[in-house]
């Protein structure tokens, strides 16, 4: 853990070596994060400054993930640049122990963080929330960039080979997230969906045997549940596996899949109903359904197999679920699509949905 003396932050800390050049791995207490990777925006340059405005609407989400968490929740290392006087005292001379020693950091240095900022500002956000935390630590590392000349290329050499993980994956390790656990239950035990969902990409190529993206199943699930009380994710999953079992008993082509009669390409290609603007609006749809029709909305749903799903038919799908022949999933689209498979299901449509099936039809 780090410590303040004669006006010096103290690290104990391991020393290493990349590119030629010196760096140090490190631990900080919670409770002086804020204090020590704190620096004035207004004094970057603004090519440099533009990289470091915070995403203001992530920090309490971050922060709402570590205290929702406490006895599990998981950062990776902050990294920083240090631009001031830096001395790095090895514990003994051994050539074992001239890696370990301990970092002291002038005071007055300027400490840029290059990859952690956020982290930085939900720690400090969670803290107020719960001082308990403050004890805990976080991994850092340190560069020596003196003039922090180096500090915009390292942000761009650090996020060059981030990948953001696709939505489909992160719904698959997500064990916190409980219409996660439902998404994930309905994809492998539905009769509709066996076999047919990609659990890892969030989109599909042309070659893909699958139908649908776990993705789009949550958020088909998430429409249908919208508003309901139930008691806990198993009846929540058997829910949603009953309707979306009703639902493929009307969309032949799925099954065709699911029997080798028909590539998914073909149907992907050819036909909107395995799109997540399809299922998603569905989704939207059998909510209401539901709770309009809780006795007979089995029979009602059967409307379904009167709906053209071609998506040649541009008098009926361009501007509702595409536009210039691609899907769009804008909430404008989504919102068209909606009303016409609720029209098909004989559901009336909200004041929303009927201003905007207005405009729509007024083009």
């Amino acid at each position: 853990m780090s410590n303040t003396t004669d006006h010096h932050f103290t690290f104990p800390a391991i020393r290493g070596i990349q590119a030629g050049r010196e760096y140090f791995v490190s631990m900080c207490p919670l409770g002086l994060v804020h204090k020590i990777f704190k620096f004035d925006e207004e004094e970057l340059s603004p090519e440099l400054r533009a990289q470091r405005i915070l995403n203001k609407s992530r920090v309490p989400e971050i922060a709402r993930y570590i205290t929702s968490n406490p006895d599990n929740y998981v950062f990776s290392a902050i990294t920083a640049s240090i631009d001031g006087d830096v001395k790095f005292t090895t514990i003994n001379n051994t050539p074992e122990a001239q890696r370990n020693g301990f970092l002291r950091i002038d005071m007055n240095s300027k400490i840029i963080v290059n990859d952690g900022q956020h982290r930085r500002a939900a720690i400090e956000m969670a803290i107020k929330e719960d001082s308990s935390l403050s004890s805990e630590s976080i991994a850092v590392v340190f560069f020596i960039d003196r003039g922090l000349e180096r500090s915009q290329q390292m942000f761009a050499d650090l996020n060059r080979h981030a990948i953001r993980p696709s939505r489909s994956l992160g719904l698959l390790y997500d064990h916190r997230n409980d219409m996660s656990k439902i998404a994930k239950l309905v994809a492998l035990k539905s009769i509709a969906f066996k076999g047919l969902v990609e659990m890892e990409r969030s989109t599909l190529s042309e070659r893909s045997r699958k139908l649908f993206t776990l993705s789009a199943i949550y958020t088909g699930c998430h429409a249908l549940l919208d508003a309901k009380e139930l008691s806990d994710e198993n009846n929540a999953s058997k829910l949603c596996i009953t309707f979306w079992d009703e639902v493929s008993k009307h969309i032949p082509e799925w099954e065709m899949v699911q029997k080798s009669r028909l590539t998914a390409g073909e149907i992907r290609k050819e036909l909107l109903h395995s799109h997540g603007i399809a299922i998603q609006s569905i989704g939207i749809a059998g909510s209401q359904l539901l709770s309009e029709h809780p006795k007979d909305w089995k029979q009602k749903l059967a409307a379904l197999k009167n709906i053209d799903w071609s998506r040649s038919n541009a008098k009926v799908w361009e501007g509702r679920a595409l536009v210039g022949g691609k899907v769009s999933k804008t909430y404008n689209n989504v919102t068209l699509t909606t009303n016409l498979i609720k029209q098909k299901l004989g559901l009336k449509l909200s004041p929303e949905e009927k201003r905007t099936e207005e405009a729509y039809k007024r083009g």
